[in-house]
C-alpha cells in the first residue's frame, strides 16, 4: 500500500450495523484545515487495500497503486480540530466504501487537505428557523451543523431534524439526537422508518418516508406554530427521490431553492 500517501489514521470505528459505520479519522503529523459545518472532505485508499467480506466481488479491480478517492460529508463539529468523523454506508459494489469498511483502529488512509462544499448555514439568516430533512447517511452534515451551531433556549431559533431510514437500527445518531431534544426546548427530532413490519419489537413511531412527516404537520406540532417561507429555511440531504418529492411539495407552499443568483429557503445536497 502507498504508505507515503496515507496521511491519516483511523482513531475510532463505531459499527451501527454491519452496513453502517462512523469512522473517526485523524491526521498523521499534520494539522487539519478549518472547515464550515456541512462541507465535505475526500477520503482515499489504494486499489491494493482489502475489501470488506460483505462487499460484492470486484469484477474490474483498480490498479494496486492507484489511489481511489471519494468525497464524504464531515459529521463532526468544526470546533473539533483533532479529527473528522464520517458516517458511511457500505456500497457493496463500490470501489472505496468496501475498503473503508475493512479498516480498523490504527489503520492508515488518505485524507485530502482541501475541504469544500456550499451546503452550509452561511446563507441562513440568524433569526430563521431551520428544518433538516435527511435519508440514511444524509444525516452526516446535520450532525456537524448541530454540534457547532445549536444553541439551546426558549429565545433561540427552532431547529428540527427529520430522519428517514428503512429500519430503526439504521437510525444512526438516534441516541444523541434524542438527548439533544430533551436538553433543548427549541430542538425537535423526528425519526421515521419505511419498513416497520420488519421490526422485531413493535415500532411505535412514524412509518413511511421522511417527506411524509412534513405532510403530517409534525413541525407545527413540535414548534407550536406552522413554518413558512418567511421564517424557516429547509435543508434536504439524501436520496434524489426524496429531495425531488420534498422540493416539489415545498415549492407548492411558496418555498424556493437557494442558488447563488437567486436566494431561497431550500438548501439541497444530493448524496448520489
Amino acid at each position: 500500500m502507498l504508505e507515503l500517501d496515507l496521511n491519516a489514521v483511523v482513531t475510532q470505528r463505531i459499527e451501527i450495523t454491519p452496513w453502517l459505520i462512523i469512522l473517526r479519522v485523524s491526521p498523521d503529523g499534520w494539522a487539519l484545515p478549518e472547515f464550515r459545518p456541512g462541507q465535505f472532505a475526500v477520503l482515499g485508499l489504494p486499489g491494493s487495500a482489502p475489501r470488506h467480506p460483505l462487499s460484492d466481488p470486484e469484477e474490474d479491480a483498480p490498479e494496486a497503486d492507484k489511489l481511489i478517492r471519494r468525497a464524504y460529508s464531515i459529521a463532526s463539529s468544526s470546533l473539533a480540530r483533532e479529527y473528522m468523523d464520517f458516517y458511511l454506508n457500505l456500497v457493496g459494489s463500490g470501489s472505496l466504501t468496501p475498503r473503508l469498511f475493512a479498516l480498523g483502529m490504527g489503520d492508515h488512509l488518505w485524507l485530502g487537505p482541501k475541504i469544500a462544499g456550499m451546503f452550509t448555514m452561511d446563507q441562513v439568516p440568524d433569526e430563521a428557523n431551520i428544518v433538516m430533512i435527511a435519508t440514511g447517511t444524509g444525516l452526516a452534515p446535520y450532525m456537524s451543523m448541530l454540534t457547532t451551531h445549536l444553541t439551546c433556549g426558549p429565545q433561540q431559533r427552532h431547529i428540527a431534524v427529520l430522519h428517514g431510514a428503512r429500519h430503526s437500527w439504521e437510525l444512526g445518531y438516534r441516541a444523541e439526537l434524542e438527548n439533544l431534544m430533551h436538553l433543548c426546548s427549541n430542538f425537535a427530532y423526528v425519526p421515521i422508518i419505511s419498513r416497520p413490519s420488519d421490526e422485531p419489537v413493535r415500532w411505535t413511531g412514524f412509518g413511511g418516508h421522511v417527506q411524509d412527516l412534513w405532510r403530517r404537520g409534525v413541525i407545527a406540532e413540535a414548534w407550536g406554530f406552522e413554518p413558512s417561507p418567511t421564517d424557516t429555511h429547509i435543508f434536504l440531504c439524501g436520496s434524489p427521490a426524496m429531495i425531488d418529492q420534498t422540493e416539489e411539495m415545498l415549492c407548492a407552499e411558496g418555498y424556493r431553492e437557494h442558488t447563488r443568483k437567486e436566494p431561497g429557503q431550500i438548501h439541497v445536497e444530493r448524496y448520489w
